[in-house]
């Protein structure tokens, strides 16, 4: 290590020769977001992450084709069914409350470690439940799990990243979109190689095998998250504990990071937030950036849980196809439109912003939802390809648009001190509002038919609504910079 003396005044940690002295919080947090601090364990984290977004994924989806045969095994009405469904939503709301406020309390590490385990018992208590109840259960608990990894995957995509350019906290918050339907995608794919490979007698427990093999993905990344997960550096040093966070940039970013000699390597720790943090993000100026990220929120998971998890629905009931059209279309859908928009949403975001994309892709889904509305009941293969492709049009804008930006809306503009209760309370509403969702979508499509595409609609107004009320860009800003201004301006008056 060499030696190093005190910063000169206007110096910042980031253009420091040698070591790195750290004297506060800022300090830690303008290192990261400057891009000085890079190392490949800090990118495998950011990996890691993305991992969890992967199994929250999988595990949504993995019921979705399965649906017809759960019915049918275990002689569920239209009601019960979506309960089925539903249960990993409900799961999921309570687990985005309580782990948002746990990842903000005791650290994203605790919480990323701890909830692994939700996967790894429920995927296989699902494959295995001998009756619905159980079913529900093991669902609803799995939902737990989901709802607590994505406050925490998300809280570590921000503070892993620059603030602004290649690799940046909007390109890699938005990176949670492709990893998801790369899950999505991979479900489907699941579901495909089990079609052919079990006899036809058994296919009637396909969607067994596709839920119990998400334990495996979930020991993978259980495995490497013991490896190589680190807490974050801007969490621990917003906690005072600037020796911890030092010691985080040596190990993850290979940074010769240490605490100045004039300063103590622990301050008093902030008060521990209570379940009362949620109430600061009513409070300036949060209260309008809290309103709107929830507002597109639910109309990106009303239109994503209708059109994207209901596409083996849509496409085998209203569409009117068979079992292998409704597998094959479901996962090209999620491989060639929604992926391929996702790793736009990458590379758009830090050149674009997030407003102009989610404002593009809500457009887009409202022309693509409208035209499906219009053609109603395809009578011919014409009309069945155009349907298609308007599926297609919509998961290619949800991918690069409202997808993508939503964890941008719902983090970006918080800082480091209450990110996780704004991730955590923006999910539950959006898990609220999906379970509504999951549980009405197979009555409404079961009883409107076609005609429930214009209740769909319904999604891409609100979305376009919200975002032209308010033109609010998160991405590139920096939100804890600005909490220390607040602060301290209410400290000088």
């Amino acid at each position: 290590m060499s030696s190093t003396s005190p910063l000169p005044a206007g110096t910042s940690p980031a253009t420091a020769p040698g070591t790195v002295l750290i004297r506060s919080a800022a300090d830690v947090s303008d290192l990261v977001n400057s891009g000085t601090a890079r190392g490949s364990h800090a990118k495998m984290i950011v990996i890691i992450a993305l991992g969890g977004i992967f199994l929250d994924a999988y595990d949504l989806s993995s019921l979705a084709y399965g649906l017809p045969d759960i019915t049918r095994q275990f002689g569920l009405s239209s009601a019960m069914a979506g309960t089925v469904i539903a249960s990993i939503s409900v799961g999921s709301l309570i687990g985005a409350l309580v782990g948002g406020w746990l990842v903000d309390r005791i650290g994203r590490y605790r919480v990323f470690m701890a909830n692994m385990l939700f996967f790894v018992v429920t995927a296989l208590v699902c494959a295995l439940a001998q009756d619905v109840w159980t079913l529900i259960a093991a669902r609803f608990v799995m939902g737990i799990g989901v709802g607590m990894d994505i406050p925490v995957a998300i809280a570590f995509l921000a503070e892993f990243s620059r603030l602004r350019g290649k690799g940046s906290k909007g390109s890699r918050t938005a990176a949670w979109s492709p990893a998801w339907y790369t899950a999505t995608s991979g479900c489907y794919l699941v579901i495909m190689l089990l079609y052919f490979v079990l006899p036809d007698a058994q296919l009637g427990w396909l969607w067994r095998f596709t839920v119990g093999f998400g334990a495996v993905p979930a020991v993978i990344v259980l495995l490497l998250r013991r490896r190589y997960m680190n807490e974050s550096p801007t969490w621990a040093a917003d906690q005072g504990d600037l020796a911890s966070a030092a010691k985080i940039l040596r190990q993850s970013y290979g940074v010769d990071a240490r605490v100045a000699d004039d300063v103590p390597a622990t301050a008093p720790r902030p008060p521990r937030p209570g379940l009362a943090s949620y109430a600061r993000l009513f409070a300036p100026p949060y209260r309008a950036r809290t309103v709107q990220s929830v507002t597109v929120g639910v109309a990106e998971t009303f239109g994503y849980n209708a059109v994207a998890f209901g596409l083996p629905i849509i496409i085998a009931t209203l569409m009117t196809q068979g079992p292998l059209t409704t597998i094959a279309s479901s996962f090209a859908l999620n491989l060639v439109f929604a992926l391929t928009g996702g790793l736009l949403g990458i590379r758009w975001a830090s050149t674009r912003g997030a407003w102009p994309m989610m404002t593009l892709g809500f457009a887009i889904q409202f022309v693509a939802i409208t035209v499906l509305g219009l053609i109603g009941d395809p009578s011919g293969t014409a009309y069945v390809t155009g349907g298609i492709l308007m599926l297609g049009a919509f998961m290619f804008a949800q991918g690069f648009g409202p997808g993508a930006h939503i964890m941008s809306y719902a983090s970006l503009g918080f800082p480091t001190s209450m990110r996780g209760v704004s991730i955590g309370f923006n999910q539950a509403v959006l898990r609220l509002g999906s379970t509504l969702t999951l549980f009405f979508f197979p009555i409404l499509s079961s009883g409107l038919g076609t005609h429930v595409y214009w209740v769909i609609l319904a999604a891409p107004v609100l979305g376009l609504i919200a975002l032209l009320v308010k033109r609010w860009e998160p991405v590139g800003f920096d939100a804890d910079a600005e909490e220390r201004e607040l602060s301290g301006a209410a400290s000088r008056g």
